[in-house]
């Protein structure tokens, strides 16, 4: 089995293109806690994509009316923006 550094993953051109697919996905509307666990838990342990979202900052949680919600936090928002750019030139 093959564990990479937290910088190591950061390098992985397909862990990246999921992790903007995570953010893009919540910056498109309310997301609940349980809506994104019901989408993008899983239990292969190559593709942690929520997990390194999470341990990266990348992902912002808010409480309204006792509901969970999450959304891309400013880092996040700006791994958005800077994958956008990428992909542009």
């Amino acid at each position: 089995m093959i564990i990479m550094s937290p910088a190591q993953a950061s390098t992985d051109p397909v862990k990246e293109a999921l992790i903007f697919d995570l953010l893009d996905w919540l910056a498109k509307g309310d997301r609940t806690y349980e809506d994104v666990m019901d989408v993008w838990r899983t239990s292969c342990p190559k593709l942690t994509i929520w997990e390194d979202a999470t341990d990266r900052g990348l992902v912002a949680f808010q409480q309204v009316d006792g509901r969970r919600f999450v959304q891309p936090s400013a880092a996040g928002f700006a791994f958005i923006e800077q994958q956008t750019r990428k992909s542009a030139i």
